[in-house]
C-alpha cells in the first residue's frame, strides 16, 4: 500500500494554514486546497496517516459538488460552491508541483468564512444521543420522548456548533444562540441550504444502500456576496454514512469512516486533551483505509 502523505511543502506558494487534514496555499487570487492523508480523532491530529485518504475525500467532494449544485432557496437565492478547478493540469501550476498535488488538490475561490459549523442530523447518534439520554434535548431543544439510539428523526434537525480554532473543541449551540451570532437573512439561508443539501444527498445515498445519518457543512461569502459551500462536503470525515444492511434501531451503527481509529484510541485510554496523537497500529490503518474506500465506491459507482 502506498505510503500516506501527512504533510506538504510547496515552496512555490505561500502556505496560509495547516488544518486537521488540509493544507491551504495562496495562489494568485485563488486558493489551493490540498488534502493530505492526515487523520484526526477527538480534535487531535494523530501521528499516523491513512493511505490515499486525501484523494478519496477530494474526489468525493467533487462528486457531490457536481451532483447537487446549485441549491435554490425559497427566496430565490442560488447557493453555489467554492470549487473553481479540480484538474491540477489545468491550474497553471509549475510542472514540479503537479505529481504531489494530483487528485488531492482543488483550486477554490477566496471567501469570508462564516464561523459556524452547519450540522444537520437525520438520525439520533453521537453527541446528540449523549445529550438526549441526559436531558431529552438536542442542542438544548426538546425532542420527542422515547427515542432509541440511531432512530430517525421525524424531520432533519439543524444543530449548529461553533467553529473552533485547531486544537480547541467545537461547541454545540442552540438555534437562538446561532441566530444571535449570524445576521439575517444569512442565518436563515444557511439553515435552509444545509437542510436541502442533507435531504438531496440522503435521498441519493439511499439508492446506493447507504444511510446519511448526519453531516457537517461550512459556508462562506465570496467577493460578490454569494453564499457558497466551502471546505469538503459529504465525506466520511464530515458525515456519518451507515450501510443499510447493518442498520438497526436501538444500537450504534458502524460508519464508513474512522470509527476503527476512535475505538482503538478508547481501548488504549487515549487522553483527549493530549496535544499529539499516537502512532496507529498497521492493522487499524489498513482497516480504516478499506472502510473509506468502501464508502467512496458504494456512493460513486
Amino acid at each position: 500500500m502506498e505510503a500516506p502523505i501527512t504533510s506538504t511543502d510547496l515552496k512555490e506558494f505561500k502556505k496560509i494554514s495547516t488544518g486537521k487534514v488540509r493544507d491551504l496555499y495562496d495562489y494568485n487570487d485563488t486558493l489551493l486546497f490540498v488534502a493530505t492523508d492526515r487523520i484526526s480523532a477527538f480534535d487531535v491530529i494523530l501521528s499516523s496517516g491513512i493511505p490515499n485518504k486525501g484523494r478519496l475525500l477530494t474526489q468525493l467532494s467533487t462528486f457531490w459538488f457536481d451532483k447537487l449544485f446549485p441549491i435554490i432557496l425559497s427566496d430565490g437565492t442560488h447557493v453555489g460552491h467554492h470549487l473553481l478547478e479540480k484538474n491540477v493540469e489545468k491550474m497553471g501550476l509549475p510542472a514540479s508541483a503537479i505529481d504531489s498535488l494530483k487528485d488531492r488538490t482543488l483550486q477554490v475561490k477566496k471567501c469570508d468564512i462564516v464561523k459556524i459549523e452547519a450540522i444537520v442530523r437525520g438520525y439520533i447518534t453521537g453527541s446528540a444521543w449523549s445529550e438526549y439520554k441526559k436531558s431529552g434535548t438536542v442542542n438544548g431543544a426538546p425532542v420527542k420522548s422515547g427515542m432509541q439510539e440511531s432512530e430517525k428523526f421525524d424531520h432533519p434537525l439543524f444543530t449548529p456548533s461553533t467553529k473552533a480554532d485547531q486544537g480547541d473543541h467545537d461547541e454545540n449551540i442552540s438555534l437562538e444562540e446561532y441566530r444571535k451570532l449570524i445576521p439575517q437573512p444569512l442565518a436563515k439561508r444557511i439553515e435552509e441550504a444545509a437542510i436541502k443539501i442533507y435531504l438531496s444527498a440522503s435521498e441519493y445515498a439511499s439508492t446506493k444502500g447507504i444511510i446519511l445519518a448526519d453531516t457537517k457543512l461550512e459556508f462562506g461569502v465570496d467577493a460578490q456576496g454569494n453564499l457558497l459551500v466551502v471546505d469538503e462536503i459529504l465525506t466520511p470525515d464530515s458525515s456519518r454514512f451507515w450501510p443499510v444492511a447493518g442498520y438497526q434501531v436501538g444500537k450504534g451503527v458502524d460508519s464508513f469512516d474512522k470509527q476503527y481509529v476512535r475505538d482503538w484510541l478508547k481501548s488504549v485510554g487515549f487522553d483527549k486533551n493530549s496535544p499529539v496523537g499516537p502512532v496507529i497500529p498497521e492493522d487499524i490503518v489498513n482497516k480504516t483505509a478499506d472502510k473509506y474506500y468502501e464508502g467512496y465506491r458504494m456512493l460513486t459507482e
